[in-house]
């Protein structure tokens, strides 16, 4: 028998160890890790070992996992109440900005705002050029990954020599995009085109509703 057989016919006969079990000590195998022969109970006992700290090693991950979006959450829960308290885009902006810097570490902040009734005055109304109005309102869903749109990184200042990656969040209210808020980093990695957009999408969400509410 070759051993595709072997394999099969144990596959197909399971009683077969069950009723011969003297060959889990009578036959040995190589060491996984090399050495001298173990018995098959031996190698199955290593083999039990490895996938239990693999499965030990995932929980770690996903419990980790679990306190960063616990964490998020809360902080996204603390912007939420005081963007809900805000009754005027200046406490708006302030509360908005203080919670990226200081909440999410996020070391550079800038907002536009267009198309909406109220229009103050201030940095975040500056003019913003129709290409990129439009590459915003063709945005479905944040975008991460190296600073590639001059205009928008221009509006960092003297920092934006500095920037190394970038997150664009399109601020949509009621199916109209009515501005942008992007985040900003010397950091390369830290926003990645290959990075989850859930909790960013939410942000923008919150934010354009805080403004429309607002500015109307």
């Amino acid at each position: 028998m070759n051993p595709e057989q072997v394999a099969q016919y144990l596959r197909e006969h399971p009683d077969f160890l069950t009723e011969h079990g003297d060959i889990f000590v009578e036959v040995t195998v190589p060491h996984p890790q090399g050495g001298q022969a173990i018995t098959l109970a031996e190698r199955q006992l290593h083999a039990l070992r490895d996938k239990i700290r693999e499965l030990e090693a995932k929980l770690v991950e996903l419990i980790r996992y679990g306190e960063e979006n616990d964490e998020i959450g809360a902080k996204l829960h603390r912007l939420t109440v005081g963007l809900i308290v805000a009754d005027r885009f200046a406490t708006l902006e302030d509360t908005l900005m203080h919670s990226l810097r200081e909440d999410f570490a996020v070391p550079h902040v800038a907002l536009r705002v267009w198309n909406t009734v109220v229009m103050p005055e201030g940095t975040a109304f500056e003019p913003v050029s129709e290409e990129l109005r439009f590459q915003v309102a063709e945005m479905r869903h944040p975008q991460c990954g190296a600073p590639a749109n001059l205009e928008a990184l221009a509006w960092f200042g003297d920092a934006a020599a500095h920037v190394r990656s970038v997150a664009l969040v399109p601020l949509r209210a009621d199916g109209q995009v009515i501005g942008l808020l992007e985040l900003a980093s010397e950091e390369a990695e830290r926003f990645y085109a290959e990075m989850g957009t859930l909790y960013l999408s939410r942000l923008g969400e919150l934010v354009a509703a805080a403004l429309r509410r607002i500015l109307g």
